[in-house]
């Protein structure tokens, strides 16, 4: 089974939950700002390798995914949010 990668609406919806802004997420992913920015407005189609990096991100900073045939796509804390990180 393929495992799903986060779409361009929850990588927005993600970095909301987190307080976090496009830089932090691209620092934390190892992407450039741009590549996050562009994804995010649908301008830009990313590698699947670039996808796993920023849905793995976001697992590793306590979020999950939601990826439902019924019910759409979203995301949310896995169980409880993280503790906030010191930048």
């Amino acid at each position: 089974m393929i495992r799903p990668l986060v779409s361009s609406a929850q990588c927005r919806a993600a970095r909301a939950l987190l307080g976090w802004t496009q830089a932090m997420l691209a620092d934390r992913a190892g992407v450039a700002r741009k590549t996050v920015a562009h994804f995010e407005i649908g301008r830009r189609v990313l590698l699947a390798r670039t996808r796993r990096d920023i849905t793995e991100t976001f697992e590793r900073a306590g979020l999950e995914f939601i990826w439902s045939p019924t019910s759409g796509e979203g995301v949310r804390f896995a169980s409880r949010p993280p503790a906030p990180q010191l930048d």
